[in-house]
């Protein structure tokens, strides 16, 4: 049976399967930001719900955390003040302590997220704020639906993995692509998984279908 590609994301790409496994919804009605000089994005669904809630939010410069959250909000108007070389350990603290110790800092966030970066940055002495503004929810699939054998799965958060285990079973035959490690940490340890060699979505489906044109070839 001839592998397919199938992408876990809300995000539809041409040559792979769409199965979405997250839907999003505000948790906010509205968001004041105006004690606020520098704003903190992890993500770019936060960008989007920010700009549903508060579209004054291009007026303050950004903290932005990963390419695909700084290109949401240049798209959407907004002015990245600044780009961490690393979402993780002491760099983050480091380069956030080192240009914006005196700025309040809002971390506008999912209800639910894998890294606590508000306790961590706290530990090295930052100390920023959270707003709540958006949660993420599985959808509902039947067991029809699961992706056939020898399938290449694309997961671009922990909360797809999340999802779909809940749904389906994981298959031996599949081949799992993540868009980075900490996603990775997040899968059965006896999946045969590759890391896409940047954190894009664009990149997972790169790595794809080198793996499909690897096994075709064989």
């Amino acid at each position: 049976m001839a592998k397919e590609i199938y992408l876990l994301s809300p995000v539809i790409h041409k040559g792979t399967i769409s199965l979405p496994m997250i839907e999003f919804s505000l948790t906010a009605s509205s968001l004041d930001l105006s004690t606020y000089d520098l704003l903190m994005f992890t993500s770019k669904q936060a960008v989007k719900s920010a700009d549903i809630l508060n579209p004054r939010w291009k007026e303050i410069p950004c903290l932005s955390i990963g390419s695909a959250t700084t290109k949401q909000i240049e798209a959407l108007g907004g002015t990245v003040a600044y780009q961490p070389t690393s979402f993780y350990g002491k760099v983050l603290s480091q380069e956030i302590l080192m240009r914006f110790k005196d700025k309040h800092i809002v971390y506008l966030r999912p209800k639910e997220v894998s890294f606590d970066s508000k306790s961590f940055l706290a530990s090295e002495g930052i100390i920023l704020d959270e707003k709540v503004i958006y949660e993420t929810r599985c959808k509902d699939y039947p067991s029809s639906a699961q992706p056939p054998k020898n399938a290449i799965i694309i997961f671009t958060s922990p909360s797809t993995i999340q999802c779909f285990l809940k749904h389906f079973r994981w298959d031996s035959s599949y081949t799992a692509v993540v868009i980075g490690d900490a996603t990775k940490a997040h899968l059965p340890k006896d999946v045969n998984v590759i890391v896409s060699d940047k954190p894009l979505i664009e990149a997972c489906v790169t790595k794809a279908r080198e793996i499909l044109l690897s096994s075709n070839s064989k």
